[in-house]
């Protein structure tokens, strides 16, 4: 593995890692301590590393050269029993790890549009990757589909009948197990692909004040 494919997948599993700890965050500003009790508000990456999802999915995608990277780590745990906010308390640890990776793509972004002229180009790139990792990563746990984020997103605007019903779809796609929950996951980027990919070339582009091509390439 070339050293700039190694860069994208450590800066991949941290910005992964800081995701799910900024769950826990907001769990705990909330008022459940659950994640801080079992030690995972740490960005140390022991306690968060999924082997599978946080090293071997990332890996394959990078040296398959894959259109669209993700991946996971170990989700942080949290007892929705103990936020204070009933109605939109999921919603709002949900939207808070996408939300973190919109904000590290936006600060990452500020450093390309406005270092171009200063910085080395091989920092520039860096940067460019943190960029684009963030913003996959937060288009990517967005997708509504259970146990994504987007879902518990989704499910807690729906009407009561649409939330009953995605609460039982929920059920029946955990029955099934994980692999049929990753070949859904693999389907619908792959049917999303070409719209997804234009939606991060266009939020890059928004970000950072050049294409991807520019930056990276």
């Amino acid at each position: 593995m070339d050293p700039i494919s190694i860069f994208f997948l450590i800066a991949l599993i941290f910005s992964i890692i800081i995701h799910e700890v900024s769950h826990g965050y907001m769990a705990e500003h909330l008022g459940d301590p659950t994640a801080r009790l079992q030690g995972r508000l740490t960005l140390n990456p022991i306690p968060h590393i999924d082997l599978v999802g946080s090293i071997l999915v990332p890996a394959f995608l990078v040296l398959t050269g894959a259109s669209f990277l993700f991946g996971w780590a170990k989700p942080v745990p949290y007892n929705p029993y103990n936020l204070r906010d009933q109605k939109w308390g999921e919603a709002k640890v949900a939207a808070a790890g996408p939300g973190v990776n919109i904000l590290l793509a936006i600060g990452f972004g500020l450093v390309v549009r406005f270092g171009e002229a200063s910085l080395s180009p091989v920092f520039v790139a860096l940067a460019g990757m943190i960029v684009l990792i963030n913003i996959m990563l937060a288009l990517f746990n967005l997708i509504p589909i259970p146990p994504l984020d987007g879902s518990k997103v989704l499910r807690s605007v729906l009407p009561l009948k649409g939330n009953i019903a995605f609460q039982r779809f929920e059920a029946w796609l955990s029955s099934q197990g994980f692999l049929v929950m990753i070949l859904l996951l693999f389907l619908v980027i792959t049917l999303l692909g070409d719209a997804l990919f234009a939606g991060i070339g266009l939020v890059f582009e928004l970000l950072t004040g050049s294409s991807l091509y520019e930056v990276l390439m």
